[in-house]
């Protein structure tokens, strides 16, 4: 017989043979299991993640409800399983797939009593997911733009004051990151950039706790390119909002360090930008 590598042909291929009878086995075995699979009807498997989600093993709840979506996705229990798929993720802390349930469910069932909850899951993932202010604040804006939309499509659900709420919060982790960004521009004299970061949060943030400061910054940078009237109008609409604002003081100061006293141009888009804002 003929050898290759100490190894004669016929034993080689009794080798291969049995890999082949193994893989037909295993084959089989896992044919079986999916064959019963696919019988189980679907309130057993629905009620079978219930059952796992309330022992606390949520990765075997959620394995259960994708069955049943899977299985049976035109069936009543099909329609619950998605959006308990999205409760069961989120639960155990995997938000991009709760997310990915939460926004399908929200599709395909869009007049749902649940559709507002499933919403409300969604932005409560990515709000879960906001990162600390000095990195990329992309899922804080998709938290905003998901509560937003939840308080839009289904204003009177139980879930929208709690986005209103969130929304502020929301909002205020976004003004902190132009906030910033902001400083770092004014500590390199880069006085237009900063400018940009902190007229966005005088126009888009107005009602968050970084307006003071920022109106405080304008005031600086301002002045240091020498465009005194915008600098006079920003410390005018701070000392008008928040007279007893150290930041007003500090601009006070500053502008009585040249002669000058705030004083409002109402042709500028520091006063333009406060005329509907309920600070005056």
């Amino acid at each position: 017989m003929r050898r290759v590598g100490g190894t004669t042909i016929r034993g080689a291929l009794r080798r291969v043979s049995c890999v082949a009878v193994m893989a037909a086995m295993l084959a089989g075995c896992s044919s079986t299991k999916d064959d019963v699979l696919d019988t189980t009807p679907a309130d057993q498997l629905y009620n079978e993640g219930l059952i796992n989600l309330e022992a606390g093993k949520r990765a075997e709840a959620a394995k259960k409800f994708e069955d049943v979506d899977r299985l049976h996705p035109y069936s009543t229990y099909g329609k619950k399983a998605v959006l308990m798929q999205a409760y069961t993720q989120f639960q155990r802390g995997s938000y991009t797939d709760a997310i990915q349930a939460a926004q399908r469910f929200v599709t395909m069932y869009p007049t749902s009593p649940d559709a507002a909850y499933a919403q409300y899951l969604v932005a409560e993932s990515y709000y879960r997911q906001i990162p600390e202010v000095s990195r990329d604040q992309q899922r804080t804006n998709s938290a905003l733009e998901a509560y937003a939309e939840l308080i839009q499509k289904y204003p009177t659900s139980p879930y929208a004051e709690d986005g209103r709420k969130k929304i502020l919060l929301v909002k205020d982790q976004l003004a902190g990151k132009e906030m910033d960004v902001g400083r770092f521009y004014l500590s390199k004299h880069q006085y237009l950039a900063a400018i940009n970061r902190f007229k966005s949060v005088v126009s888009d943030y107005q009602t968050t706790r970084h307006v003071e400061e920022a109106l405080a910054r304008l005031v600086e940078c301002y002045y240091a390119l020498g465009i005194v009237p915008e600098a006079k109008t920003a410390a005018a609409v701070l000392g008008h909002n928040f007279p007893e604002s150290p930041w007003y003081k500090d601009s006070y100061a500053l502008l009585a360090k040249g002669g000058y006293e705030p004083g409002e141009d109402t042709g500028s888009w520091i006063s333009k930008a406060f005329v509907n804002v309920k600070l005056f």
